[in-house]
């Protein structure tokens, strides 16, 4: 069953004209504004492990938002259900619900000169198979291929396939009303391995906008079993303070503390570790982030934000220093600032990239701990202090040497963000975030 693009625009055109439908009614009953939004989503999910099926889920989520401003009140109510009457019900709740709240001066739409003007085609939604067949196949053959590489692998936490399309669409009273359709597709195996008394865990996956473009069964599962493989004789190592590489697929988590801290909702709460800092040196000189969301068919893509406020290329880092805060419009008002297109998060982030691959990131190290995994929620983000469990890789003289378990790795993220020493070009660009993997200075290892 392969869902028609045609028929995905006729949906979109029908809730359209629901969300000005919603618009018109709270006009109508006098509100000072209005905006209303609704993300729909639908497809499968399937699950299988060791052979069995167990699950597949048929997917279909999507509800009418409608908030209303009367002054500085603000109501809001959802529905399910588009039919007129289900709306204007909403509408109605929403108006009561603003007549009870208390005045917010910084409440209000998103400026009027700064919404989109135009919706560019961003080439975001690829229909692909959603029939229950296909994606049990997927699932199996993933993870029956996965146990029969190498008898160590003598467990599986599952494999999983889904397949979803969707659409948002997003209107307000200043006349602003856009949408767009998009589609995702992913493919997981997770597996654990045995040797001796000692067991271990991994997994590996793919994510694509196209599902021609995920990576084979055969290749997840082989990523998968080379990842679990690799653990096999993980041990700890002596507490110390050493260079610390933090691998492609999880170097995102360190920029993504930086995305929290230059957000306007932890600025205006001065619950930031980067407070006061725009314009100021926090990465170092030769270290460049920029956001690019209209990337064709890119996973972060969009042509405007929550707020209908237009996205746009633009330096979030150059050489190091900041440019801009991350604001949605409550924020900027509180903020006494202009909200930069980032309600609802960020779109395609690059950081720079150098010319080392890991192997020669590991060189540049010389000793210390390669992080392949991160556990625990151990960050402080009003004053940086970071501490969370790890696994991954000791590093001797520029060499993987073993598989590393138990320890902890801490330090202070201001820091770490200022004494990057280098980027690899192994971007994983499976996120909102794009970077390779990051050598940092120095940090503490506990370990025995």
């Amino acid at each position: 069953m392969i869902v028609q693009l045609s028929d995905l625009q006729v949906q979109m055109k029908q809730v359209e004209t629901a969300v000005k439908e919603a618009l018109r009614l709270a006009e109508a009953k006098g509100v000072s504004s209005a905006e209303c939004s609704i993300s729909h989503s639908s497809g499968i999910s399937v699950g299988t492990r060791l052979g069995e099926v167990e699950t597949v889920e048929f997917n279909q989520d999507g509800a009418l938002g409608i908030s209303v401003y009367r002054g500085h009140q603000k109501g809001s109510a959802s529905t399910t259900d588009l039919s007129e009457q289900a709306i204007n019900a909403a509408v109605d709740k929403a108006c009561d619900i603003a007549r009870f709240t208390s005045p917010d001066p910084y409440n209000g739409l998103a400026p009027a000169e700064l919404m989109a003007t135009d919706v560019p085609d961003l080439d975001l939604c690829h229909p692909g198979d959603q029939s229950a067949e296909y994606a049990i196949e997927q699932a199996l053959a993933c993870e029956k291929h996965a146990l029969n590489l190498d008898e160590r692998i003598v467990n599986s936490d599952g494999a999983h396939y889904g397949s979803h399309t969707g659409f948002r669409v997003y209107g307000n009273s200043h006349g602003f009303i856009g949408g767009y359709l998009q589609s995702r597709h992913n493919l997981s195996c997770v597996l654990i391995a045995k040797e001796g008394d000692k067991m271990q865990r991994d997994m590996s996956y793919s994510v694509a906008r196209k599902m021609q473009e995920l990576k084979s069964a055969e290749s997840v599962a082989e990523e998968a079993a080379a990842e679990t493989l690799s653990r096999l004789g993980a041990r700890k190592v002596p507490t110390a303070k050493v260079p610390v590489i933090f691998r492609a697929d999880i170097a995102g988590s360190l920029f993504g503390h930086l995305v929290s801290a230059i957000s306007g909702g932890n600025l205006y709460r001065k619950s930031s570790f980067l407070l006061d800092q725009l314009g100021k040196q926090v990465l170092p000189e030769w270290l460049n982030i920029q956001e690019k969301p209209h990337i064709i068919g890119g996973l972060a893509s969009s042509p405007f934000d929550a707020e209908g406020l237009a996205t746009k290329e633009q330096n979030i880092i150059t050489d190091g220093v900041l440019q801009t805060y991350l604001l949605a419009s409550y924020a900027a008002r509180k903020l006494g600032m202009q909200p930069t297109g980032h309600a609802g998060g960020i779109h395609n982030w690059r950081v720079t990239q150098q010319d080392n691959s890991l192997a020669q990131l590991c060189k540049k190290m010389g000793t210390g701990l390669l992080v392949t995994e991160l556990m625990g929620q151990g960050v402080n983000m009003v004053n940086g202090d970071y501490s969370r469990g790890a696994a991954g890789f000791w590093v001797e003289n520029g060499e993987i040497q073993y598989p590393v378990e138990e320890v902890t790795i801490a330090g202070n993220l201001k820091d770490m963000l200022a004494n990057i020493v280098a980027i690899g070009n192994d971007t994983d660009e499976r996120h909102a975030l794009h970077t390779g993997s990051v050598l940092l200075e120095q940090m503490s290892v506990a370990g025995n």
